[in-house]
């Protein structure tokens, strides 16, 4: 597996892969389905504050994931909020866990993030395996935190820290205060 960022060159594919994976997705994240809402999606992504990354095949370059890095602050905090999406037709295949593991040692090696949050409803069975697997902890509950599909949804609250993954921890971003 492979991660590259997403760009406007992958509207039409990426379109194609959300619309295939409708009820994968349904309810628990809804991505951009036509070429406007591609394009609103994509520019929230400044790769300063968030990032939005594909998970690819390594052989062939076929797209098997989406993985965001929301909400990246920077000086005390070093925190970003991960949202992610397998695309069918390899859900179930291990990619997204390769993907993720891509993904944890970027944020903390390259981005230098020192906390990851996952925010996932409680029915989401895939998603809560997939970041205890990873070793993120369980921090509790969230009522409402969430809106998503025309609704407030409960979410538990999972985190990760650089010094709970090998080889951390990974040396500090320029930006946390020396004191």
């Amino acid at each position: 597996m492979t991660l590259r960022p997403l760009t406007a060159g992958d509207r039409d594919e990426f379109i194609a892969l959300t619309r295939a994976s409708l009820d994968l997705h349904h309810p628990w994240v809804v991505l951009p389905r036509t070429p406007e809402d591609f394009d609103a999606y994509l520019a929230r992504y400044d790769h300063e504050n968030a990032q939005s990354l594909l998970i690819c095949v390594r052989d062939t370059g076929a797209v098997a994931g989406t993985v965001n890095i929301n909400s990246i602050i920077r000086g005390r905090y070093q925190n970003g909020s991960l949202a992610y999406a397998a695309f069918v037709p390899y859900a179930g295949q291990g990619y997204m866990s390769e993907g993720l593991d891509l993904v944890l040692h970027y944020a903390f090696g390259q981005l230098r993030l020192h906390r990851l949050e996952a925010q996932i409803q409680p029915g989401n069975t895939p998603s809560l395996k997939l970041v205890e697997r990873h070793g993120f902890r369980f921090e509790g509950l969230a009522p409402a935190l969430l809106y998503v599909d025309g609704a407030w949804e409960d979410h538990e609250r999972w985190a990760i820290t650089n010094d709970m993954l090998a080889p951390g921890p990974w040396p500090p971003h320029p930006t946390l205060p020396a004191r």
